[in-house]
């Protein structure tokens, strides 16, 4: 279903349509399914390690992390990344960036790491996660699961676990929605008219 909202900006005023692509159940759903696959591919949890790309990825990384622990009654390493300042892009964002916090308290040498995060779009996000867990040490392996793969790749980056593939414009915003941080569970595409 389709809701729009008015807004204005630069002198005008323009229109915002969203759709609601996954709701709550749905995201339980993906989410869990993920952890299957995760589990079935690496048949266990021996190295495993999670590493959440701020900001949604880290909530993503989280839930995954507790269903393991209700599957296999193990407690998954998990780390927080902020990848703000290894984007090739950087400035064209903000002079200004909002640097996130960082935090991996374990090594992730030797370590089956999987990358974290909600909408896979350009690939420059997670190129830039690479290079800042490299940073960190040498894992044996790296993987990424993500809720949404929205295409438009730049670079040559897919993802092992992607819970919803879905077509859009470039001009289009897919927009994740947390309960952690947003108050409720959803993803919305929103697509801005004249």
């Amino acid at each position: 279903m389709m809701q729009g909202k008015t807004v204005k900006g630069k002198g005008k005023t323009m229109s915002i349509y969203q759709h609601k692509i996954l709701d709550a159940s749905e995201i339980d759903r993906i989410l869990t399914r993920i952890t299957h696959e995760i589990l079935e591919k690496h048949r266990g949890t021996e190295n495993l390690a999670f590493i959440g790309i701020q900001t949604r990825g880290v909530y993503l990384a989280k839930r995954i992390r507790s269903e393991i622990h209700k599957i296999e009654g193990v407690r998954i390493p998990t780390g927080d990344m902020d990848i703000t300042l290894y984007r090739d892009d950087w400035t064209r964002i903000s002079h200004n960036p909002i640097v996130q916090t960082t935090e991996i308290a374990f090594s992730v040498d030797g370590k089956q790491i999987i990358l974290v995060d909600d909408v896979l779009f350009t690939g420059r996000t997670i190129r830039a996660a690479l290079d800042a867990l490299i940073d960190f040490g040498r894992p044996d392996r790296i993987e990424l699961a993500v809720l949404v793969d929205r295409g438009h790749r730049e670079l040559p980056i897919q993802a092992d676990y992607a819970g919803k593939f879905v077509e859009t414009r470039r001009s289009e915003t897919v927009n994740v929605l947390l309960s952690e941080h947003d108050g409720a569970d959803e993803v919305v595409i929103e697509k801005l008219k004249d």
